[in-house]
């Protein structure tokens, strides 16, 4: 891998392999966060809850590369990366809940309108 190729992947991952982040950063803690979206909007809570759900979640996931493959623990640079993309599938999941429940609850009012929005209904 040339220098810059390096630089960039170092920006995501500390590991010298990829599929480490993956499988810990994007497979196990996105679909963790995607969950909690989930959850967050199951119980008609609001957004910016899964915000707080994801920076734990972010944690967990530094505890695993730190564990399981001897990453760093204490790392901010990391740490953000980590909950950044937790947060991102966290909010995800809860558009994708919250655009089904709208739907499901006001289905008089309001029509599908791609997976993540939703529109009224025209009179």
């Amino acid at each position: 891998m040339d220098d810059a190729a390096a630089s960039f992947a170092n920006l995501f991952y500390e590991e010298n392999a990829f599929g480490i982040f993956l499988l810990v950063t994007i497979i196990l803690g996105g679909g963790a966060a995607w969950l909690a979206g989930r959850a967050v909007a199951a119980t008609w809570r609001p957004w910016w809850q899964v915000m707080s759900y994801a920076l734990i979640l972010g944690l967990a996931v530094r505890f695993i590369h730190f564990s399981l493959f001897n990453g760093t623990l204490l790392s901010l640079h990391y740490y953000l990366v980590d909950s950044a993309l937790c947060m991102a599938f966290g909010f995800l999941g809860f558009r994708a809940a919250r655009v089904g429940q709208m739907i499901a609850q006001y289905h008089w009012l309001n029509a599908p309108a791609g997976p993540l929005r939703w529109r009224r209904k025209p009179r």
